[in-house]
C-alpha cells in the first residue's frame, strides 16, 4: 500500500511516529503494527478500499504471537513466512509434481525429505524442521480448518522417500486426509500428458480479500512469494488447467489405493 502510493519509508516513519528501521521491520513481519496505525497509513496513502483496509486491520488485531515465532532464530525466515501465510489464508490450492504436499506428509516421509538436503542438516536441525512441519498441519484441523485442494502428480505418489513401507504409510495417510470435508486430493496421472508449470511446486493462498492473495513457489534457495496481479492470474490459470485434467476426488482415491497396493 505504501509503495503503490509512492510514499517513502522515511515519510511513513514520520507519519507513524517511529524510526526508519521500524518501517522495515513492520513490512517484513518482524514487528507488529497497531490497527490505528494501519488506518492512519491507509488514509494517508489515499487507499479507499474499505474491505482491504479492514482485512489488514484484522490481521493487526490478532493480539497474539503466531506459533511459528517460537522458531525465529532457529529456522530460516522463509519457513516462518509459509506458516504465517497458511495461517491467514481462507482457502488454499496447491500443485505438486515430485513431492507429497507438506500439509499432508507423515513424520517419517518428512524426515526422509529433510535428510536429503544439501548441505546435509545435523539431526537437531532435522528435528526442528519436522516439529515445524507437524505444527503447520494444524491449519487443516478443527472447526476453523482451512479448505485445501491438493493437485498431486502421479510421479509424486510413486516416489519412495524413506523406502517402501514409509511410502505405503504415506499414501494411506493421504487417503485418510482426502476423506476430510475440507481436504480434496486430485491426481494427475502420467496419461494426462503435458500441462503448464509442470515440475513446479505452487501454493496459491487466498486472503480474506483479493489484494492479500499470495503465491508461494519452492526453489533450491528457499520459498519465493509473489503477489503482483499478473503473477497471480498466471498461477490461477495454471491451477485451473491442472484441475481440469486431474481425476475426480473419488477416482483419485481409487488411483492412490492402486499404487499403494502395488508397493
Amino acid at each position: 500500500m505504501r509503495t503503490s502510493a509512492g510514499m517513502s519509508a522515511e515519510f511513513a516513519a514520520g507519519l507513524l511516529g517511529v524510526d526508519r528501521g521500524a518501517i522495515s521491520h513492520i513490512e517484513s513481519g518482524v514487528r507488529a503494527i497497531s490497527p490505528a496505525r494501519v488506518r492512519t497509513l491507509a488514509c494517508n496513502c489515499d487507499c479507499q478500499d474499505a474491505g482491504y483496509v479492514e482485512a489488514l486491520v484484522k490481521m493487526a488485531t490478532v493480539g497474539r504471537r503466531g506459533w511459528w515465532e517460537r522458531y525465529r532464530g532457529s529456522l530460516p525466515q522463509g519457513m516462518l513466512d509459509i506458516a504465517e501465510l497458511e495461517e491467514h489464508a481462507v482457502h488454499m490450492r496447491a500443485a505438486y509434481s515430485m513431492h507429497i504436499p507438506g500439509l499432508l506428509q507423515t513424520s517419517d516421509h518428512a524426515m526422509a525429505v529433510f535428510r536429503v538436503v544439501i548441505p546435509q542438516l545435523p539431526e537437531h536441525e532435522v528435528a526442528l524442521r519436522l516439529a515445524h512441519r507437524v505444527e503447520r498441519q494444524n491449519v487443516l484441523e478443527g472447526a476453523d480448518a482451512t479448505p485445501f485442494v491438493a493437485i498431486v502428480h502421479e510421479a509424486a505418489l510413486r516416489m519412495q522417500f524413506g523406502g517402501r513401507e514409509v511410502a505405503k504409510a504415506q499414501l494411506r495417510h493421504v487417503l485418510e486426509r482426502s476423506e476430510q470435508g475440507n481436504v480434496s486430493v486430485l491426481v494427475i496421472p502420467f496419461a494426462a500428458g503435458a500441462f503448464p508449470g509442470a515440475g513446479q511446486t505452487v501454493l496459491y493462498a487466498e486472503g480474506p480479500v483479493a489484494q492479500l492473495d499470495t503465491v508461494q513457489v519452492d526453489s533450491s534457495h528457499g520459498p519465493d512469494f509473489l503477489h503482483a496481479e499478473a503473477q497471480l492470474a498466471k498461477y490461477r490459470a495454471h491451477l485451473d488447467w491442472m484441475e481440469r485434467i486431474a481425476l475426480s476426488s473419488a477416482a483419485s482415491r481409487d488411483f492412490i489405493r492402486d499404487i499403494s497396493n502395488d508397493l
